[in-house]
């Protein structure tokens, strides 16, 4: 089943997508939004699935076309929004680049935060930012969405609490982030808006992508219409969904509609590229002894995307444009 919501207050009106994303039915006779379904995904889930075959099949007569732009994020706030950094390769490479030792506790201990939630915004919205000056990148990742998960669970009871998931452009002001962390303390202020993918999907969406901890597909990341990467996200996944989801639990509970990001993703080496700059600009260091690659300016285009065995998307594609923010002087 695959999930979107369309703009509409706050919460967005939640819509039901066909497979291949070229149609949609509203689903208020189910429940208005994506939270009211999480809130209740026992009852909801099979209403929505019956919804969602009928769509597929051609049966519903109120069936429109599906534009990915008039959607907001599908879950246009949260509760809760943890970011991780699951690949812990990526943050060895960032390390090594400034000469600074990975303490060996980062292989075996998860490190997360807990970031802005209050809103996310959509796949085709413009990332706004006041300053070229502040860095700005983008970090290519996979999310997950859980319902209501008990304190104190393993990671093997972790893996039924996973409802949905989805890619994000978690959007990095790489240059306000070390004085931020100098305060240890941060992140906050290099932490904008999060996009996400248009659609969500459930698990059984992914076939044999996905294993119940990882989702073993290319994660596409494309700037100004050159491929930065493809590294595949089952690859080099120190710290998995369910390990993350446990991680997080390990003291109080989580409520439904949390949403845990993988953090960017990358492989040994990256040999397939990678998905955000300041990693390519890691590599650049360490080879050159300083980079070249530029942080993002106004007017790029950043495009992030996830194809199946076929070719054909699975969420939808994430495709922003970089542009200034003008803040109110009144």
């Amino acid at each position: 089943m695959k999930l979107a919501s369309l703009k509409s207050g706050r919460d967005g009106e939640l819509l039901v997508v066909s497979r291949d994303l070229s149609r949609a039915v509203s689903a208020r006779e189910v429940t208005p939004t994506l939270q009211s379904a999480l809130d209740d995904w026992a009852t909801m889930e099979p209403r929505l699935q019956a919804l969602y075959s009928a769509l597929n099949e051609g049966k519903r007569d109120d069936a429109f076309a599906f534009d990915p732009h008039a959607c907001a994020a599908p879950l246009p706030r949260a509760y809760h929004w943890v970011d991780g950094s699951a690949y812990v390769t990526h943050v060895e490479l960032v390390r090594k680049a400034r000469g600074a030792e990975l303490p060996e506790s980062f292989w075996h201990d998860p490190l997360v935060y807990m970031g802005a939630s209050d809103a996310f915004i959509g796949a085709h919205d413009d990332i706004e930012v006041q300053s070229e000056d502040w860095g700005i990148d983008f970090e290519a990742e996979v999310v997950i969405v859980t319902d209501d998960v008990p304190a104190g669970v393993s990671p093997e009871q972790a893996r039924q609490h996973i409802r949905l998931l989805g890619l994000v452009n978690d959007v990095s002001l790489r240059n306000l982030i070390p004085a931020e962390l100098g305060k240890q303390f941060g992140f906050y202020q290099s932490k904008p808006w999060t996009s996400f993918t248009p659609v969500l999907a459930t698990p059984d969406e992914l076939g044999d992508a996905w294993d119940g901890a990882k989702l073993h597909l290319p994660l596409r990341a494309t700037l100004n219409g050159e491929l930065i990467g493809a590294p595949n996200a089952g690859v080099d996944m120190t710290f998995d969904f369910p390990t993350l989801i446990a991680h997080c639990a390990k003291s109080r509970s989580l409520m439904s509609g949390t949403v845990i990001g993988s953090g960017t993703v990358s492989n040994v080496g990256s040999k397939d590229g990678s998905c955000c700059l300041a990693e390519v600009r890691c590599l650049e260091t360490i080879r050159d002894g300083s980079p070249s690659t530029p942080f993002m300016s106004f007017g790029d285009r950043i495009e992030i995307d996830m194809l199946d065995a076929s070719g054909e998307t699975i969420f939808g594609k994430i495709d922003q444009v970089v542009v200034q923010y003008t803040p109110p002087r009144d």
